[in-house]
Order: structure tokens, then C-alpha cells, then sequence
């Protein structure tokens, strides 16, 4: 009996270890095909040494310049809805910031200061001096550091269901080496593989869904984005004695119904309510407001705006 439960195991060991070694050379393989198969959009601009990418579209009189959520593979395609709503009005600039979409990544550590003062210098390498800064998630917590730093140049801040510096969870301590071993071990392809489309029903054409998927898989639990990680907890931290300057026009689309976090709706408010020209708008959709409902985000901000103009 004992024979037989030993030689059980070391058969289901075998497998195991078969399984993983296809799923590894899997993804080998397949990382390289993918690499060639990447198109690139926007342009590289030198930033700290690197190539930082950034997209620019539209011919409007003002800018908007445009940050994405933490870990978002490619911004830039990911903002495509909203993009499509403001570059008819705006001149509006997509961000990448390193270790994002198509940009270098970078042994910088990625703390606030780093991440704010690369996103400036980028703005600065396209000779922008004035723009509305407009951001998703973390770039709420990023934006604080930024308006304050930058108060002459930034116009308004809007923010999608952006983060708020004191919610609950963000003192969390992440397994980054989990993360690490599932990058390279070819489980994350597989799990993204066998989870399905993350984009179905919304409005990305085939080819746009398997670019972000490309790139979403290339950019994951790379060194940039673990880094930024790891730093997550100590650059909410940092922003807890910040707030938005009370002249600065300020306008957060936050989701309505099911908000992921406890009290998400009162943490806004209280951003809002001493700012002179503050306005909460609650939506229905998931934490990415502009996946489905870029039309009334951008309908909304161009209210607001000529209220505030006006």
C-alpha cells in the first residue's frame, strides 16, 4: 500500500511538473511572437533618461492632460471611449507613465515625488504651460501631490472614481513575489487565458481588445509596476494632509451604485465641499467610469466648465 500511495505521488508530481514546464515554455514563446505583433500609437519623448509615450489628439484651445489608474496596461487605448468624446473639443494628452502602455520602465523608485515630477517633465517636453489635469483612480492620489507642486500651470482637476488618500484597505501589505513567480512562470497567461474577455460588451473593437491584451500581459508584474506596489501604502500615507486648494475648480465623477469601497461616497464629498468650484457627479458603472459612460463624462465636464469660465 505504501509502494503504491508513493508511486501515486510521484506520478501526480510528474504531471504537475509537465504541466508547468508546457505552461512555462508557453509562455516564452508566445511573449516573443507578441512582441512583434504590438503596434505602436502616440510618440516617445525623452523624460529622466528613458522614453516615456504620450498620445496627443484633438485641436481644441485647451488641454487636457489625461492619467490612468495603477496598473492599466495601455492607457492610451484604454481612454479611447473618453478620447473620442474630448478630442472634439480638446487637445487632449494621454500619459503614459513609465512602466504604462508603451513607455520604458525604470529602477526609479516609484514613490509620489518620482511618478509627479516625470509626468511634469513630460508635459513640460511638449511645450504645454496651462491644462486641466484629468485622472483615474491613484491618479487621485498622484493629482494631489501634482496640483500643489504645479498650482500656476493646472487649471482644474477631474477625477474618474478616483482614489482618496484616508479610504480604508490602502495599509495592506501585497505578496509581490506571488506576483513575481506568477509572471514568470507563465500562470498569469494562463489564468487570463482561461478567465475570458475582460473587454466583452464594451466599446473596444476586436483588434483594440487584443492589443490591450498584448500589452496588459507584457506590462504585468513587470518591475516598474511591482515597485509602484509596494509603494502604494506609504504614497496614500503621504497624501493624508493634503486637499485640493479651495480656488481650484474641482470635478469628480464617482460610481453610484456599489461602490467598492466603505463610505466611498462620503470620502468624496468631503473632497468637495470646501472647494469654491466643487462638484460630485455620481454614475452608474464599475470603477471604470469611462468604459461606459465617456459620453456623460464628457458632456458633464463641458458643463462645468463653462459654468466655471462663465
Amino acid at each position: 500500500m505504501l509502494r503504491i500511495i508513493l508511486k501515486s505521488i510521484g506520478v501526480i508530481a510528474a504531471i504537475i511538473g509537465i504541466f508547468l514546464a508546457i505552461v512555462f515554455t508557453v509562455n516564452i514563446i508566445s511573449s516573443k511572437s507578441e512582441q512583434g505583433k504590438i503596434e505602436s500609437y502616440g510618440q516617445l519623448i525623452p523624460v529622466d533618461g528613458k522614453q516615456m509615450n504620450v498620445l496627443i489628439e484633438g485641436q481644441g484651445e485647451e488641454t487636457i492632460v489625461l492619467l490612468p489608474g495603477y496598473g492599466t496596461g495601455s492607457p492610451v487605448l484604454d481612454f479611447k471611449p473618453l478620447i473620442e468624446e474630448l478630442s472634439p473639443f480638446y487637445k487632449v494628452v494621454v500619459i503614459e507613465p513609465f512602466g504604462y502602455g508603451l513607455s520604458d520602465g525604470t529602477e526609479k523608485e516609484r514613490i509620489t515625488d518620482h511618478i509627479v515630477s516625470e509626468i511634469h517633465e513630460a508635459v513640460q517636453q511638449l511645450n504645454i504651460d496651462q491644462y486641466i489635469l484629468m485622472g483615474h483612480s491613484i491618479a487621485g492620489i498622484y493629482g494631489l501631490d501634482y496640483v500643489h507642486k504645479y498650482p500656476n500651470e493646472v487649471k482644474a482637476f477631474v477625477g474618474i472614481d478616483t482614489s482618496v488618500p484616508t479610504q480604508p484597505g490602502m495599509d495592506v501589505t501585497f505578496p509581490i513575489k506571488t506576483f513575481k513567480l506568477l509572471k514568470q512562470s507563465g500562470l498569469l497567461r494562463l489564468m487570463m487565458n482561461v478567465s475570458g474577455d475582460a473587454y466583452d460588451g464594451l466599446p473596444f473593437d476586436d483588434r483594440t481588445k487584443e492589443q490591450m491584451r498584448m500589452i496588459s500581459l507584457k506590462n504585468a508584474y513587470e518591475t516598474t509596476i511591482l515597485n509602484e506596489m509596494e509603494h502604494i501604502s506609504t504614497n496614500f500615507k503621504g497624501a493624508h494632509s493634503l486637499t485640493f486648494p479651495k480656488d481650484l475648480p474641482l470635478l469628480l465623477f464617482i460610481q453610484g451604485n456599489n461602490p467598492p469601497v466603505e463610505g466611498w461616497i462620503p470620502l468624496h464629498e468631503a473632497q468637495v465641499k470646501d472647494s469654491e468650484h466643487g462638484k460630485l457627479i455620481k454614475l452608474d458603472g464599475g470603477h471604470y467610469l469611462h468604459h461606459t459612460q465617456s459620453k456623460e463624462i464628457g458632456e458633464q465636464f463641458r458643463a462645468f466648465m463653462n459654468e466655471i469660465q462663465s
